[in-house]
């Protein structure tokens, strides 16, 4: 049995962005997604992908979940990212959701945020272990918070995120329910996958 791809694959670099055509067409969709999402409805979106996010990476164990494997480029995901392990995808998600806790707190208090947002700096850890699933919880658990605390997010004040332009907080909330829904997708893959390499050969 394998644990995924065991040569470090050739990919683009981090922060090379998405076809032109697929981020175009995601600009449309996520503008009239955050016209739709109220505060409320994003939250409980947040915290449903987290908990099936947390139940993914649980099917595997702790040995394969630190394997990288190679899967298909998912809608959303740079092709940098087509090959991470379980415990990548939740350290990622840590990142951002961190990150996103931020800046919704910054820009609902009407202060801009003062670090620029680059993808290429919320890439995952190789490293990243079984610890990776309670720090990934802890963040989910910090934004639901923050988020419930502020009761409403500012319209006013913008900061910008390299592929959706300048974005209100409540904007930044809707992408926080959004980027789990993505890298859900991307986890469920990566999931099958390893299940199927651990599957014994049948004989003939």
């Amino acid at each position: 049995m394998s644990l995924g791809t065991t040569v470090q694959p050739q990919l683009e670099s981090p922060g090379a962005g998405l076809p032109a055509f697929e981020l175009a067409w995601l600009r449309i969709m996520f503008r009239c997604a955050c016209m739709l999402i109220s505060l409320n409805a994003g939250l409980r979106w947040f915290k449903f992908e987290a908990r099936k996010i947390v139940a993914l990476a649980g099917r595997v164990s702790a040995a394969h979940a630190a394997a990288p494997v190679l899967i298909d480029r998912v809608v959303g995901i740079e092709d940098s990212s087509r090959y991470w392990s379980v415990f990548m995808v939740l350290d990622h998600l840590r990142i951002v959701d961190e990150g996103m806790t931020q800046i919704v707190q910054t820009l609902t208090d009407d202060r801009l945020f003062g670090q620029e947002v680059r993808i290429q700096d919320v890439k995952p850890s190789p490293q990243s272990g079984p610890e990776t699933i309670g720090r990934f919880l802890n963040a989910v658990d910090g934004y639901e918070s923050t988020v419930t605390r502020l009761g409403t997010l500012g319209g006013r004040v913008r900061h910008p995120h390299p592929w959706f332009g300048p974005m209100t907080a409540h904007d930044w909330h809707c992408l926080a329910a959004i980027h789990h829904w993505v890298h859900r997708r991307q986890l469920e893959r990566i999931v099958r996958k390893l299940r199927d390499e651990a599957r014994p050969e049948t004989l003939p």
